[in-house]
C-alpha cells in the first residue's frame, strides 16, 4: 500500500490523530493557481503521468491527451510492467507522438506512484484500485500536482480521512482535483438536473436508481493461483474481488448512481440507511457481495433508493427515476433524459462525450489559471457509499452522525446508546505497508447480523 519512506501518509496515523471524527466537507475555493498561471502564460508543454494503467487508466489517458494538443504522457506507474507496456501500445497507436515514456519513466511495483510523481509531471492522472486512492491522492497534492482522480477515492472511513485530508490542501495550495464522477459533466445530464433543481417536477418526494450489469472482474479459483505467489501480489491481480481493494461493487461502480442521487438531493448528506445485500454465486475467494439494496432517508423523510446487482444471466439496466410533487424525471430509459408530468421536457440537444468534457475542464482551468475542486462533492458520494455497504454487510441501520451525543456543555445519560454512525466510523481494511510476497487475510466475507460495525 505505501513505502515506509510516505509512512507520514499511514492512515492508522491519522485515524487516531484525528480523534475518531470524519472531517466536514468545506466551502470550496475559486483562486487561481500560480502555478496553472505560469504554465498558461508560457505555454509550456504540459507533462502527464499516469498511475495505473488499466483499461480505466489507460483511457484516461487518451481523454486527457485529446483535451490539451500541447501535452504529452511522460510517465508510467503500475503494479506490473506488462500494464505499463500494453498502455503504451494502446495509446502510441492514438498519440504516436505524445507518448513519450522512457524507460527510467516506467515504474513498477507498490511504491511506482511516488516515484512518479517525484520524476517531474504536471499532471498525475489516478487510475489504480480505489484501495490505494488515499495515499495516492495525498502524495500527488503534497508534491503540488494538478490532479484527474477517479471514483472512489476511499474504500473505508480510515482511507476517507486521508483523502479529505487531501482535498483540502488541495484548495490551499489552488491545485486543480477534478473527480472521475463522470456523469456531473454530461451535457445532458446538466441540463437535466438544472431543470430539476429550478423546480421543474415540484418538490422530490422520492429516488429509485438501479445498477444492473454482470460481473466486472469474475474471481479465478483459488487453483488458478501461481505456485509461490504471495497473498497480496494474488489480491492485488484480482483487486475487484477483495473489499479493501475495491471496496466491493456498491462503492466501486454503483457509486456513479449514488452520486446522481447526491446531486439531485444538492449534496447533502442522508440521515441514515437501511440496506440488504448479499452472494448468490458462490466464490471461492474474495469477499465482496454480488447485491445491494439501500433505502437511504434525507431530512424531510425523503427515501431515496438505491439498487444493484452483478449477476450473470439477469436484467441488466442502469436508470435512475425522480419522482417529484410534479411530475417525474426518467434518466437512463432511452437515450435522452426527460420530464413527464407538468413541465414535458425531453433532452434533445447535442450530446458531447462526458470523459472528453471532464478532461477539458482539467486542462482548461490549468491553461486559464483557474483553480476546479470537485473534492467535497467526490468525498461525500464516496463516503455515503460506504454507509451503505457497511449498512448491508452489518444489517444494521446506519446513521450519518451521531445525534445521539450529548451537545457541546451537556453530559450524556449513562447507558445511553451510542448511534452507529458512519461519521464516527473507526474502519481500516488493511495495513498500509503490504508487499506483494506478505500473508494478507482479509476480513472474512460480512455475514449480516454477525459482522458488527467498526
Amino acid at each position: 500500500m505505501s513505502d515506509p519512506a510516505v509512512s507520514a501518509f499511514s492512515r492508522r496515523r491519522f485515524l487516531n490523530a484525528s480523534g475518531g471524527a470524519l472531517l466536514a466537507p468545506a466551502v470550496l475555493t475559486s483562486a487561481g493557481s500560480l502555478l496553472a498561471q505560469q504554465k498558461a502564460d508560457s505555454n509550456e508543454t504540459l507533462k502527464i503521468g499516469l498511475i495505473g494503467c488499466g483499461g480505466r487508466g489507460t483511457g484516461a489517458a487518451a481523454q486527457a491527451l485529446g483535451a490539451d494538443y500541447n501535452s504529452k504522457i511522460v510517465a508510467m506507474a503500475d503494479a506490473f510492467d506488462t500494464q505499463i507496456e500494453s498502455s503504451i501500445k494502446n495509446l502510441s497507436t492514438q498519440f504516436p507522438d505524445r507518448v513519450d515514456v522512457k524507460p527510467d519513466k516506467k515504474f513498477t511495483g507498490l511504491d511506482a506512484y511516488q516515484k512518479l510523481i517525484d520524476s517531474g509531471v504536471d499532471v498525475v492522472l489516478l487510475a489504480t484500485p480505489p484501495g490505494f486512492r488515499p495515499l495516492h491522492l495525498t502524495a500527488a497534492v503534497e508534491a503540488g500536482k494538478h490532479i484527474f482522480c477517479e471514483k472512489p477515492m476511499a474504500v473505508d472511513a480510515a482511507g476517507y480521512r486521508v483523502a479529505q485530508a487531501a482535498v483540502e490542501k488541495a484548495k490551499q495550495k489552488k491545485l486543480n482535483l477534478v473527480a472521475g464522477f463522470c456523469w456531473r459533466y454530461n451535457t445532458s445530464r446538466i441540463e437535466c438536473y438544472k431543470r430539476l433543481h429550478d423546480g421543474q417536477i415540484g418538490d422530490i418526494t422520492g429516488i429509485l436508481a438501479t445498477y444492473y450489469a454482470g460481473p466486472v472482474k469474475t474471481m479465478p479459483p483459488a487453483s488458478a493461483r501461481p505456485a509461490g505467489m504471495g497473498d497480496v501480489e494474488w489480491q492485488v491481480r484480482n483487486w475487484y474481488n477483495f473489499s479493501w481493494l475495491s471496496g466491493d461493487s456498491i462503492v466501486e461502480q454503483a457509486v456513479h448512481s449514488l452520486d446522481k442521487i447526491c446531486w439531485a438531493m444538492k449534496d447533502t448528506p442522508p440521515v441514515s440507511v437501511i440496506a440488504t445485500g448479499g452472494r448468490q454465486r458462490p466464490a471461492e475467494d474474495g469477499n465482496i457481495f454480488d447485491h445491494f439494496h439501500c433505502a437511504y432517508e434525507w431530512e424531510g423523510g425523503i427515501l431515496c433508493h438505491l439498487t444493484n446487482r452483478q449477476i450473470t444471466g439477469c436484467h441488466n439496466e442502469v436508470i435512475d427515476y425522480i419522482q417529484g410533487t410534479k411530475g417525474r424525471l426518467t434518466i437512463g430509459k432511452g437515450s435522452a433524459p426527460f420530464i413527464q408530468g407538468e413541465n414535458r421536457w425531453r433532452w434533445r440537444g447535442e450530446e458531447k462525450n462526458m470523459y472528453d468534457l471532464e478532461h477539458e475542464a482539467l486542462f482548461n482551468a490549468i491553461r486559464k489559471g483557474e483553480v476546479i475542486n470537485n473534492g467535497d462533492r467526490m468525498m461525500s458520494s464516496t463516503l455515503i457509499a460506504i454507509m451503505g455497504r457497511e449498512a448491508a454487510y452489518t444489517g444494521q441501520k446506519l446513521t450519518w452522525k451521531d445525534d445521539s451525543a450529548p451537545a457541546p456543555g451537556e453530559k450524556g445519560k449513562a447507558g445511553e446508546r451510542v448511534a452507529l454512525a458512519i461519521v464516527s466510523s473507526q474502519q481500516d481494511l488493511a495495513p498500509d505497508n503490504l508487499q506483494f510476497a506478505d500473508k494478507f487475510v482479509p476480513s472474512p466475507m460480512p455475514i449480516p447480523g454477525v459482522t458488527k460495525f467498526a
